[in-house]
């Protein structure tokens, strides 16, 4: 804007010099001549085609010359700043600075906890919505703007910052708000496991204090991300085929951790038995090596079926083809199989294939990989036994970590019980949930969290976990919900018993039924209701009935 705002005090400059040295002539035919503020005025009016006429008398036909010529140079140099205004605001560069502008004020104003989430393809998608449903604020960095406006036409109840750009950039990550206090976590989750790296590296670096959190679809980079220490590193191929094997194993347990990662207020899924025998695995990429992985602990014979071995260093046994044919799937004997997992990188194949298969053999339990979250649909259509989709997993799997961190403390011990503490587990939760998947929560007793209980624990008095499961207007009514945890410091505790007395520091992991969390709330925060639980006895509330049951007393 520099050449054409010159030309525009140029001409206005010339203009106005020209109008007052020219003289008029007054109502007596005597010289007159005009100042600076009249001549401004008229140029004013005239330059913007407003025209009042000839003011303060009539001018002369110098004047008249000169305002005709400072006329047409006024809009000419007015036409020229138009244009080069609205061409600078067209440009994408000047688009994507006011972008960053208002984007790092937005971040700059959240006074509350946030985790930095970079990528929003499928899985940044879907933890973005579920970490806005349980109340945790996000900022956005994505370098596909198609992506951002998706995020835009979302119906969020919460205006969540974001950015187009390059997430593995330190710079837009310290706009994303990295060194700030109140960030307490960072999640990569772009397709690049490069990418990946670079962020989970930055943000150890820049802020050591924060949670990171990383998605890797290699070991090679599972181990580069353990070296320096990142927090949380999710595998999809080899965690979804970590739940199948524990669905072979132990289909309790596995019951268990399907209810407990649900979606909270969905029904309960049921119960997956898949058979033990022999499986035929369609694809030996990265998912169909962990997958084959799984199922030989749990000492099950697989028929692997690629069309490219060379490639994936498939077994000298492998079934050449695809498995889309009819004739591949009998070469790999389909007809003695007690079931399937497809795993290739296209979602129309996989269906093809399964659609085959069944066919073949009505019995197969059947397992596929799907791809495109687009395909929920066929999927779903297709009446599979189980389906592995990358971002649902990935955002199971983040959201257990970054909502519920003691659910995975709880899983972990939980899948070193017995198969009949496992079905135990479930006699019990099965009517406390009522048939819906459960809110799950963390009470800690800390002055921040918990500063009711805190208190009447640092005045010496006890309080027991029974106390938090009783309802803080009827002691004698209990709660629908189950305490999972108790972290003591170091050392964690499945199935806390009720008369367990808590101590300060305490962290206990519940699960329950929705508006249990709210209402247990009061009672972490209200000294009289904590009185009430443990004695019985309502406190007078208010200054007046205190002083008048004292008094009394």
């Amino acid at each position: 804007m520099r050449a054409p705002l010159l030309m525009l005090i140029a001409a206005y400059a010339v203009s106005i010099l020209g109008l007052v040295v020219i003289p008029g002539v007054d109502e007596d035919g005597l010289p007159r001549q005009l100042g600076f503020f009249h001549a401004f005025y008229i140029i004013t009016y005239t330059a913007t085609t407003t025209g009042f006429g000839e003011l303060p008398g009539p001018f002369s036909d110098a004047q008249r010359l000169w305002i005709t010529i400072s006329l047409y140079i006024s809009v000419i140099a007015w036409l020229y700043a138009i244009g080069a205004l609205i061409t600078m605001l067209r440009d994408s560069a000047l688009r994507q600075l006011i972008s960053q502008n208002r984007f790092a004020g937005q971040v700059r104003r959240l006074n509350d906890s946030f985790h930095i989430i970079c990528g929003y393809g499928d899985t940044g998608s879907v933890v973005v919505k579920s970490m806005i449903d349980n109340k945790l604020a996000v900022v956005v960095i994505e370098r596909d703007q198609e992506r951002l406006n998706e995020l835009m036409l979302e119906n969020l109840p919460v205006h969540v910052p974001a950015l187009c750009g390059d997430a593995s950039l330190p710079g837009n990550l310290i706009m994303a708000g990295l060194k700030q206090p109140y960030c307490c976590g960072i999640l990569a989750l772009c397709r690049d496991d490069q990418v990946n790296l670079k962020i989970a590296i930055t943000g150890r670096l820049l802020n050591p204090g924060i949670k990171v959190v990383s998605r890797a679809q290699t070991h090679d980079t599972e181990d580069n991300l353990a070296s320096f220490g990142t927090d949380a590193i999710i595998n999809p191929f080899d965690t979804f085929a970590d739940r199948l094997a524990l669905a072979l194993h132990s289909p309790d347990m596995h019951m268990i951790y399907e209810w407990l990662k649900a979606l909270p207020g969905t029904p309960l899924p049921e119960r997956l038995n898949p058979p033990h025998g022999t499986w035929v695995l369609c694809g030996y990429g990265r998912f169909g090596k962990a997958v084959q992985h799984s199922l030989e602990l749990e000492r099950l014979s697989t028929v692997i079926i690629e069309n490219d071995p060379e490639k994936t260093q498939a077994p000298k046994n492998v079934i050449v083809g695809r498995g889309t044919e009819a004739v591949t799937l009998k070469a790999a004997r389909i007809e003695k199989a007690v079931g399937i997992v497809v795993g290739t990188d296209d979602d129309a194949n996989n269906l093809s294939i399964i659609m085959t298969a069944r066919e073949l053999n009505p019995k197969l339990f059947l397992v596929a990989r799907q791809n495109e979250r687009d395909n929920d649909a066929l999927f779903e259509a297709a009446r599979l036994d189980l389906v592995m989709q990358r971002s649902r997993v990935l955002s199971r799997q983040i959201l257990a970590l970054i909502a519920v961190p003691l659910l995975s403390d709880f899983l972990a011990l939980a899948r070193k019980q017995n198969k009949e503490w496992a079905q135990g587990l479930i006699d019990y939760l099965r009517p406390v949930l009522g048939g819906v998947a459960p809110d799950l929560w963390t009470v800690t007793v800390t002055k921040e969290e918990s500063p009711a209980v805190e208190e009447w624990l640092e005045s010496g008095k006890k309080f027991s976990l029974l106390h938090l499961l009783q309802d803080p207007y009827d002691r004698e009514q209990r709660f629908q919900c189950l305490p999972l945890l108790l972290q003591r410091g170091k050392d964690r505790q499945l199935l806390p018993s009720e008369d367990l007395e808590i101590q300060v520091g305490d962290g206990i992991l519940f699960c329950g039924r929705h508006g249990i969390a709210a209402r247990q709330f009061r009672t972490l925060h209200n000294r009289q209701i904590i009185h009430y639980l443990v004695t019985g006895e309502t406190l007078p509330e208010g200054i007046v009935w205190r002083r008048f049951v004292a008094r009394k007393n």
